[in-house]
């Protein structure tokens, strides 16, 4: 079998209608199959008012805002008789599926009564986040869910193997598979360093900014992030803090952080252009399943301190391209910050390795993986 004979249905909870690293991801891997000859047909809520253009062919899916503030999510309950009819008029010989929400299941469900291998990526580590919302005991559950639906599909591919390991030690039995994650080297390179637009933020030449990039919402580990920024303070350690993104926590966030200058949005290149201008990106979040925007800053040259938690510890060498710390240790954190602002040669070396680590994840390779995977699915199946 070649890839121009794949006929891949894929189901994402969130394709295009806001931006986040997942959606990135499947509309590149789109993109990639698109350009390989596979015939693709995408499957996902949507919006009036989408993040970005869709890559592919999207068929709309019904979907009611997700409840309890976060409204901007869509939530797709079931697969309605239009969405049945559709895919059994495009007739595919795999099934995607990229998150574990009833449209998943529902999905999965639709393929294995006909047949159809199945394979589902794993981009979101759903389960860290209740306990953001004080719901923290809902946990053990999620994980006993996330186990079952693994379970159901004949391949799992996860970003790292950090993350393979996790789903593993959950109970999943299903073969695993690495679809790593590229870089635009282009678009993200020590390069892109703009004093002139920092300076248009009020960040001085001399200061040390400390980057945060991502949405603004608490499972990012905002409030981590604000106790070690006032640590610093406590320290007397100079900084500033250089904030790309937006989000509900917008407010909430700038309360505790009043040292920060909020860049808001970025995309394209004044993306790469905002991440190099950081002297250091700081990603407290144990929810990534890989991290782009750690992967983005080493390609910027720029040192990353993060939880040690899946995805970063794919990524960096503690003490080499950047520092792993526990979880939630603030005082930690502050340490390895502190050391970075202190040590001009530690911190231009730390950047060095991270841009020379980070050249080896390009899109173009990533993607085929999911392609090789896609075919040997196939064979085991018969196909």
């Amino acid at each position: 079998m070649q890839p121009t004979d794949l006929r891949v249905a894929l189901f994402s909870g969130n394709y295009n209608y806001v931006r986040d690293g997942a959606n990135q991801a499947l509309n590149k891997l789109a993109g990639h199959l698109l350009d390989r000859g596979v015939t693709l047909r995408v499957y996902s809520p949507t919006t009036d008012t989408p993040a970005f253009a869709p890559t592919g062919d999207l068929v709309s899916v019904p979907a009611l805002p997700v409840p309890g503030g976060r409204a901007e999510y869509k939530f797709a309950w079931h697969l309605p008789k239009t969405t049945r009819e559709d895919l059994a008029a495009f007739k595919p010989n795999l099934v995607h599926v990229s998150a574990p929400e009833v449209l998943g299941h529902r999905a999965v469900s639709w393929a294995r009564d006909r047949g159809i291998p199945t394979v589902a990526s794993l981009h979101t580590r759903f389960e860290t986040y209740p306990a953001y919302y004080g719901i923290g005991f809902v946990a053990p559950l999620m994980i006993k869910g996330l186990t079952r639906f693994y379970n159901r599909v004949d391949q799992v591919v996860t970003p790292g193997e950090s993350m393979a390991e996790l789903i593993r030690s959950w109970g999943v039995t299903t073969p695993v598979r690495i679809w790593s994650r590229g870089v635009d080297h282009a678009r993200f390179t020590p390069a892109r360093r703009d004093l002139e637009w920092r300076r248009s933020l009020g960040i001085g030449d001399d200061e040390f900014a400390i980057g945060f990039l991502g949405r603004l919402v608490l499972e990012k580990g905002l409030d981590i992030f604000a106790d070690v920024c006032a640590a610093l303070r406590d320290r007397g350690v100079p900084h500033r803090v250089l904030v790309i993104g937006d989000g509900p926590a917008r407010d909430w966030f700038a309360e505790r952080v009043p040292e920060a200058a909020f860049a808001g949005f970025q995309k394209g290149d004044d993306l790469g252009r905002a991440v190099a201008s950081m002297d250091v990106l700081f990603n407290p979040s144990v929810t990534e399943t890989f991290g782009n925007v750690t992967l983005e800053a080493m390609a910027c040259g720029v040192p990353v301190v993060a939880a040690r938690a899946t995805g970063a510890v794919d990524l960096i060498q503690d003490g080499v391209n950047g520092y792993l710390v526990p979880p939630r240790d603030c005082e930690a954190y502050a340490d390895a910050i502190a050391r970075l602002v202190a040590d001009p040669a530690l911190h231009k070396a730390q950047g060095a390795a991270g841009h020379a680590k980070a050249q080896a994840y390009v899109w173009e390779a990533v993607n085929e993986k999911v392609i090789d995977t896609y075919l040997e699915v196939m064979a085991r199946r018969g196909g």
